[in-house]
């Protein structure tokens, strides 16, 4: 199954982008062959700035991120969303990249699920 997930949340504050990784990460785990993409939206691209320092054991959303990346999934966020931001694209997680509206809608076709989270 090809799955979509579409996150809004920032990486801190509530737990909705911590868990739509969660979820992302399962299903990739689940012994299914799934194929997963995740696309960032709003203040949910803070999500892929590389660097992140949190306290110990606190998870840490870049790592989360960057072990989706490693395992297959595609992370793209937001370029009007990451400009706003004052977010250079240098400045994300290795493997993830700046998207856009028309790769959102491409992704969408190829989906036989999305979630919006």
């Amino acid at each position: 199954m090809r799955i979509l997930f579409v996150l809004h949340d920032p990486p801190y504050g509530t737990e909705r982008t911590y868990n739509g990784l969660r979820w992302a990460a399962q299903m990739m785990t689940t012994g299914a062959s799934h194929e997963v993409r995740v696309f960032l939206f709003g203040d949910a691209v803070a999500s892929v700035q590389d660097g992140q320092s949190t306290p110990n054991g606190f998870y840490n959303i870049g790592r989360m991120v960057q072990g989706l990346v490693e395992h297959g999934a595609s992370v793209g966020s937001c370029g009007t969303c990451l400009d706003a931001r004052g977010i250079d694209e240098k400045r994300l997680v290795k493997g993830c990249h700046r998207s856009s509206m028309k790769e959102l809608a491409a992704w969408t076709e190829w989906a036989d699920k999305a979630i919006n989270i």
